[in-house]
């Protein structure tokens, strides 16, 4: 039996991705039992855990091109989603050095997974379909981790325990990656063609090519704000992360219609852009409840409102090639964690060096964001190319 149903694939790869929410956002929410369990009383350690994804990501993203081009795509999801499921190991581990292997690899799986979402498009969907199926890969995290921040301590109910529920969204990954083995690939061929075989694209050309840098570090500032959200801004007294999730998947699935009705994708992550910076200034200086409250939903909505426009710009270039889109979002992510986290690095140094106080660090992130406003006047606009494609 093969597996050629194209929303079928897309159902497997969605639904993998958001067990991969589940299991890295239910382990981080469980990580004071799991701590416990293994008698580490250490911040530093547990901190130490938390920053194996952004390690794996960096590391992840960068090789996910050339695993790619080893095994192909499919076998390189096929990966993915193993390593995910050795996600299994967190609640299973006899000590902290297992531990931390079992988060590193779940982290490398989810990595290599977010960059092998785009040559997948490009396998089963039509330059037509592909905002929208983008737009779903997009929120397939949200959908997770919004699963988790309001419903973990119901599943708990349900399976009998942190430690069961993580068990059971790894096993639930290891039935996706056996369905998986099922989905037939044809040949790679490129986005202009169906009787050219697609050309290679090697890491060397990509990053020489100047789309790449300002793609990935359009990205880079905003990606900086999203995990400073979850790690720095609970520290500070704002914690209204629920919230900026919740209606990030409202504005991803606005995006997903805006994109489907407007073609131009440059206006829509400009003017987003600016809304961002300006909703992370009322949420960061503001002392208001209401203020902090607003700037959040808002947030959310306009940090996810253009990213179906943003990752759709890649399949819409001229003559796009699988080879060439794996290389293209392999360097996207990397360089894109890279900089946040230099960057985040430095917010947390300049919180120590003023003695706790967070408002320099606040400016910092502020300013950082902008690069998504910036970016936006050096990325090309797809509209005319789309139709040639």
């Amino acid at each position: 039996m093969n597996i050629t149903n194209k929303y079928l694939v897309e159902a497997l790869v969605f639904l993998s991705y958001m067990l991969f929410a589940m299991a890295w956002v239910g382990g981080a929410a469980s990580m004071e039992q799991i701590m416990l369990a293994m008698k580490v009383d250490s911040l530093a350690s547990a901190s130490f855990i938390s920053g194996m994804v952004t390690f794996a990501k960096i590391v992840g993203t960068f090789g996910a091109a050339w695993l790619a081009v080893k095994l192909g795509v499919k076998y390189a999801f096929l990966v993915s989603s193993v390593l995910i499921a050795i996600g299994i190991f967190t609640p299973m581990s006899p000590n902290y050095e297992w531990l931390l292997l079992s988060r590193f690899l779940m982290g490398l799986g989810g990595a290599f997974m977010i960059v092998y979402f785009n040559p997948i498009v490009m396998q089963f969907f039509t330059v037509e379909e592909r905002p929208a199926i983008n737009g779903l890969n997009a929120v397939a995290f949200n959908v997770g981790t919004a699963i988790i921040l309001w419903f973990m301590s119901d599943i708990n109910a349900l399976t009998g325990g942190w430690k069961e529920s993580l068990i059971v969204f790894s096993v639930m990954s290891f039935v996706l990656a056996a369905v998986w083995l099922l989905v037939k690939f044809n040949v790679e061929q490129t986005s202009g063609s169906s009787s050219e075989p697609a050309a290679t694209y090697s890491y060397w050309e990509g990053l020489k090519d100047k789309f790449n840098w300002v793609y990935g570090l359009t990205y880079a500032g905003l990606l900086t704000f999203y995990i400073c959200l979850f790690t720095f801004y609970p520290q500070a007294g704002i914690s209204q992360s629920k919230w900026v999730i919740g209606f990030g998947i409202i504005g991803t699935f606005a995006g997903i219609i805006y994109s489907k009705k407007f073609p131009k994708r440059v206006p829509i992550i400009r003017w987003s852009g600016l809304m961002i910076t300006l909703t992370i200034i009322g949420l960061s200086f503001s002392s208001s409840p209401v203020v902090q409250m607003t700037s959040a939903m808002l947030l959310g909505f306009f940090i996810f409102l253009p990213v179906t426009a943003l990752v759709s710009i890649p399949h819409e270039l001229p003559n796009m090639t699988t080879a060439r889109i794996t290389v293209i979002f392999s360097l996207f992510y990397s360089i894109s964690y890279l900089f946040s986290t230099i960057l985040l690095w430095l917010f947390g140094k300049m919180v120590d060096m003023n003695n706790g106080d967070f408002t320099q660090s606040f400016v910092l992130i502020a300013i950082v964001s902008t690069t998504f406003f910036i970016g936006s006047f050096f990325l090309p606009e797809t509209a005319k190319q789309q139709g040639e494609s």
